[in-house]
């Protein structure tokens, strides 16, 4: 009889040491018999996280490992850290730009481990920019560096941001710039681009053969047919002709924006594409608030993380709920999950 091949593991990032990403995988680990999880390893500091793990009063064998390969072979009750040759300091709560380097170095170090098909996918702790900032990281965001981490000959993929609750996906075309900008940056090759990354990620990564996509339009009602902001005329019809006649890609749009996500109209899709940040994030979370996972389309590696923010009030106490980061983990080993990877 022919044995199962063994998937490699899941590379997970430490994140902000001050906020709660370190506090969740070690919550999840430790209920790992009563939630079970995939293979996976941290990037990190295997000091600090002992440390942490001691505060949280987590009864946990955290293992140092110089080789990925070593995962698998651990006892299932063992954590294991690879170094990444940078510390942390366990002072939750509290900020401090020393730990900048580790944090870099946790994502730089996961990214080439999935890129050197050593593991299968990241998911990525929260971090905080902010203290990122004041040590120099010179990238607007977390998914940014991502892409320049996965660029070749100086060009970055393009990133998508696709925001998850089981089966429910919402995907911004304008993020993280006010609503004034959205009027100058929303084009009809923007909404192009991201349509064509979404179609072919709900292919390629989620198995989706002829994915069903819907977009929104920007103004209320969709514009009323140009009563209420002529963007649905001028941009967004075009670009939805253009993804047909081009692409072959065929859409459902521009549809009213209040109506859009209604339980019996978004179920009907497989994601919908909305024109700014709100848009698209606000149905997300208020379904599922605690449990939402913010998917990167557009990269060469699968990346998930949890949809939210370091909580560093919430650090070192224990009462931050694992539950985003446990569906970024389990979504990120569906997306792998084709045969031992």
């Amino acid at each position: 009889m022919q044995m199962a091949q063994i998937k490699k593991p899941i590379a997970i990032t430490l994140g902000e040491p001050a906020g709660i990403g370190p506090d969740l995988t070690l919550q999840l680990f430790a209920n790992k018999q009563k939630k079970p999880l995939p293979h996976m390893v941290v990037f990190g500091d295997a000091a600090f996280l002992s440390a942490r793990a001691e505060r949280l009063q987590l009864d946990l064998d955290i293992c140092q490992i110089s080789n990925i390969s070593e995962a698998v072979d651990l006892e299932s009750d063992t954590l294991p850290v690879i170094e990444v040759g940078a510390t942390a300091t366990d002072a939750p709560g509290f900020l401090d730009r020393e730990n900048a380097g580790v944090v870099t170095s946790s994502i730089e170090a996961a990214v080439a481990a999935v890129r050197g098909d050593e593991c299968r996918a990241i998911v990525t702790a929260p971090i905080h920019k902010s203290n990122l900032y004041e040590a120099g990281f010179k990238y607007p965001g977390h998914t940014e560096f991502l892409a320049a981490l996965c660029g070749e000959n100086g060009v970055s993929p393009r990133p998508v941001m696709m925001l998850a609750h089981k089966e429910k996906r919402a995907i911004p075309v304008t993020i993280h710039i006010s609503l004034k900008e959205v009027f100058s940056r929303l084009t009809v090759g923007r909404i192009v681009e991201t349509v064509r990354v979404a179609h072919h990620d709900l292919q390629q990564k989620f198995g989706i053969a002829a994915p069903r996509i819907g977009v929104t339009g920007l103004n209320p009602h969709a514009g009323e047919d140009g009563a209420m902001g002529d963007e649905e005329e001028t941009i967004i019809k075009p670009a939805l002709a253009e993804l047909k006649e081009r692409f072959d890609i065929r859409t459902d749009g521009p549809l009213p924006a209040d109506t859009a996500f209604a339980p019996h109209i978004w179920s009907g899709y497989d994601v919908i594409v909305a024109m700014y940040h709100d848009q698209a994030l606000i149905p997300v979370k208020a379904i599922g608030f605690d449990a939402g996972v913010n998917v990167t389309l557009g990269l060469p590696i699968v990346r998930t993380s949890p949809d939210h923010g370091t909580a560093l009030s919430l650090a070192g106490t224990g009462d931050a709920s694992p539950t985003s980061m446990y569906e970024a983990i389990m979504l990120a080993d569906k997306m792998t999950n084709k045969g031992a990877a």
